[in-house]
């Protein structure tokens, strides 16, 4: 197994943050999503990702090997309105299709609850669409049970995606 390195993101990382994301997100959804004109052109993705990066909001870190950066993860406090303070959540963790089931996510997931730990948390949240099922069984591995009564339509473009919010304790 490659060892993988776990750092905060730094301003230069925001293009390969995003190029990461965008790359995650088309393996993610390949056959199952068409791709589509409005999806986020990359300029507004490595704004988004930069600003991110900038003022803290979500917290990113970023898993690197020998090729480069890898994976990204973003935390911060739960974004759901009704969320306890000692909520966090899982904005968002990609890694490039090629670095899959080697150990990139594990990585990057011990640093986003060892970063909430550290800000008070005491359990966390995350969105996962239904039909990413690699993303569902890489989060039920790390301890997180669905909610069942969460579950919305979320709108990413031009695209509706069934989500469902899954949580696990910080301990």
């Amino acid at each position: 197994m490659t060892r993988y390195q776990v750092r905060p993101a730094t301003d230069r990382d925001a293009e390969h943050v995003a190029a990461v994301h965008a790359t995650s997100l088309q393996a993610a959804y390949a056959g199952a999503v068409p791709p589509s004109p409005q999806d986020l052109p990359m300029a507004k993705r490595v704004a988004f990702w930069r600003d991110a990066i900038e003022y803290g909001e979500p917290f990113v870190q970023v898993a690197t090997d020998e090729s480069g950066i890898v994976g990204f993860v973003g935390y911060d406090r739960s974004r759901d309105p009704k969320s306890k303070a000692t909520t966090g959540e899982i904005w968002a963790l990609f890694v490039l299709p090629r670095h899959f089931d080697k150990g990139v996510g594990l990585a990057l997931w011990d640093a986003a609850r060892e970063g909430l730990l550290e800000e008070g948390c005491t359990d966390v949240t995350a969105w996962i669409a239904l039909l990413n099922d690699r993303a569902m069984r890489f989060a039920e591995l790390a301890g997180f049970k669905r909610e069942l009564a969460s579950a919305r339509t979320a709108v990413h473009g031009s695209v509706k995606l069934e989500e469902i919010r899954v949580r696990r304790t910080l301990n």
